[in-house]
């Protein structure tokens, strides 16, 4: 099976991390364009002309600015559908408030071609990503799971010894906590997480060692 290369670029003020997945037939899926300048956008199209990737697919985990920022850009580089979780509506409408709140130039995103749920999932060549819904961050978080190449896409459900913040609109303490312990953690102690921000962890490490949920 052809092995996927996970390409980390890490984008705008709330140091987001955004991620390219290909293949070796070169097509590609942006999860996340948090770029929010020219040089960012530079870095991200570079990248993807360099390696001669085809954008197939641009996909938001969840609809927090910070993940969004460079959605509009992406979509009109490469002409591709964008995908976002069906109950981020709400979320994804907010951001030019949000955007003037923090003082940010932001491009308002366009609206996505596909609002999707956990019973889809998404294709790259021969592999298939599990969508697993773990809201909590966000009202409808979703979480990207490989199941053969044992790594997921979490977005801001799950960091290194930390997770989503709860105290944004349709944030739930409690319901992260359960839904971490009973979604996340039950994926293969070996899984490779590959959060929103800050640095890769396994489930096995943070089952055993996060401060705010223990398996």
């Amino acid at each position: 099976m052809q092995e996927i290369t996970i390409k980390k670029f890490t984008f705008n003020d709330f140091q987001e991390n955004t991620y390219v997945l290909s293949h070796s037939e070169r097509e590609a899926i942006i999860i996340d364009p948090g770029c929010n300048s020219k040089l960012e956008l530079k870095m991200l199209f570079k990248y993807i002309a360099d390696h001669k990737l085809e954008v197939k697919l641009i996909v938001n985990t969840h609809c927090h600015i910070d993940h969004v920022l460079g959605n509009a850009d992406v979509v009109d580089q490469y002409l591709c559908p964008l995908w976002a979780p069906i109950g981020e509506k709400e979320v994804l409408h907010s951001m030019p408030a949000v955007a003037n709140l923090y003082g940010m130039s932001y491009t308002p995103s366009p609206e996505p071609d596909y609002w999707y749920d956990d019973n889809d999932n998404i294709t790259l060549g021969q592999h298939s990503l599990q969508i697993i819904n773990v809201p909590g961050h966000s009202p409808d978080s979703m979480v990207l799971y490989s199941s053969t190449g044992q790594w997921a896409i979490a977005g801001d459900v799950l960091f290194r010894d930390s997770i989503g913040r709860t105290d944004l609109p349709g944030g739930n303490h409690q319901t992260l906590l359960t839904n971490i312990k009973e979604k996340m953690y039950t994926l293969p102690d070996e899984t490779v997480i590959y959060p929103g921000h800050g640095p890769e962890t396994t489930i096995g490490y943070e089952r055993s060692n996060n401060p705010f949920v223990r398996g």
